[in-house]
């Protein structure tokens, strides 16, 4: 079994910053692409950041020079760092990885997603 879980969501003020983590446990032989995806009410989930395991990173245009995704491989984590906030993203944030289990092939896991608001 791979869980996912997220945290660091909460309430901010416009122009504030929050940093988000995802830790990957369980049965882990490899962690390939980490990515941060949000969804807001309404709307269809989107892709924010993405990274390699070699640490490449891609940002969705809306976020870029104000987002920044890292991870530690040794800890089988990603962060996002947020930064100059604004309303519009406000959402749902999930975090995803592509797997590789010691008893299972590569398979796409998700967190529960962690809320975040931006609002004054």
């Amino acid at each position: 079994q791979v869980q996912l879980v997220e945290s660091g969501g909460g309430l901010v003020q416009p122009g504030g910053s929050l940093r988000l983590s995802c830790v990957a446990s369980g049965s882990i032989s490899r962690i390939n692409d980490m990515g941060w995806y949000r969804q807001a009410p309404g709307k269809q989930r989107e892709l924010v950041a993405v990274i390699t395991r070699s640490g490449t990173s891609n940002y969705v245009d809306s976020v870029k020079g104000r987002f920044t995704i890292s991870r530690d491989n040794a800890k089988n984590t990603v962060y996002l760092q947020m930064n100059s906030l604004k309303p519009e993203d406000t959402a749902v944030y999930y975090c995803n990885g592509e797997v590789l289990g010691w008893t299972v092939g590569w398979k796409d896991y998700w967190g529960q997603g962690t809320q975040v608001t931006v609002s004054s």
